[in-house]
């Protein structure tokens, strides 16, 4: 099986890379499960990659229902070392406007019913997550989205918010005003309900990660704009599916051109407190993609 560079999740909206090159499909099995659907690996620009669509094809799975430890080992498993999460989110500021672009910097975990680790039941790790975005990945992607705006047409008023904090909530439902209220009291600036334990995940298996934050809506507290509903949400982000593939496209090639170094790719150096030969031989055999 070919090994692939950058890995890309696609969410609401992007169920594939339209500019992938000699597209094969992978089905793949993990420790943890099968993940959402097929893995597309291919060719962008020359880079090897593989592109998942984190819902599924059709759109079949939930937020809490997305296998979220078998997409990022599958992941592993095909030597992604660059990890692009393109997500839909509502924006808690006033100058956050629907169809721009956020890299959000910071994330909050606000899910309740998701298995956030690989590591349990005989080994234990904490790696650290006091940056939960790659800087060097997220620079990448930020190049990507102006250079891309800079030579769109149409897109007049779209802005790239490079930072911010993304607070994930569980879903499937909508924030009550109360709630989206408490968010804007936090500090948080996009509210979306898939980048957690998604970016968790992704440091334990010792990718770099970033995302793509398009922005559909004001979730519901905003005193002048309509509450956020699911074709809202969908109609605004397909205006902005075309840009993406373009976006991450570009990414890609920059990325594979440059290949940054990132703390990501050494995160269990420091982190691992039992040590291999201290596992038991089936918790080593589950881990062995992350202990090598």
């Amino acid at each position: 099986m070919n090994q692939s560079l950058v890995g890309i999740i696609g969410g609401s909206g992007l169920y594939q890379m339209d500019a992938l090159q000699n597209a094969q499909e992978q089905v793949m099995g993990t420790p943890f499960g099968a993940p959402s659907d097929v893995l597309v690996t291919g060719r962008v620009h020359g880079v090897p990659v593989v592109f998942l669509a984190r819902h599924g094809r059709g759109h079949r799975l939930l937020p809490g229902e997305v296998p979220y430890r078998a997409n990022i080992h599958a992941m592993k498993q095909l030597g992604v070392r660059y990890l692009l999460s393109v997500s839909a989110v509502g924006s808690l500021r006033e100058d956050f406007k629907p169809l721009d672009m956020v890299l959000p910097d910071q994330l909050i975990d606000l899910t309740k019913h998701r298995s956030g680790s690989f590591f349990g039941q005989g080994a234990v790790a904490h790696v650290s997550m006091a940056q939960p975005v790659c800087p060097q990945t997220a620079d990448a992607l930020a190049r990507a989205v102006r250079s891309v705006l800079a030579m769109d047409a149409n897109a007049d008023g779209v802005v790239l918010h490079p930072g911010g904090t993304y607070v994930c909530i569980e879903g499937p439902q909508f924030s009550s005003l109360a709630e989206s209220n408490w968010y804007r009291s936090m500090g948080a600036d996009v509210i979306g309900m898939t980048n957690m334990p998604e970016a968790k995940l992704a440091r334990e298996a010792q990718i770099a990660y970033t995302t793509l934050a398009m922005v559909t809506d004001y979730d519901c507290w905003h005193p002048r704009q309509a509450q956020v509903n699911a074709n809202m949400a969908l109609t605004n982000l397909l205006k902005n599916a075309d840009r993406a593939q373009k976006i991450v496209a570009e990414a890609i090639r920059l990325l594979g051109t440059e290949r940054p170094v990132s703390d990501s790719h050494t995160a269990l150096k420091n982190a691992l407190v039992t040590r291999p030969e201290a596992m038991a031989p089936e918790v080593h055999a589950r881990l062995a993609l992350f202990l090598n």
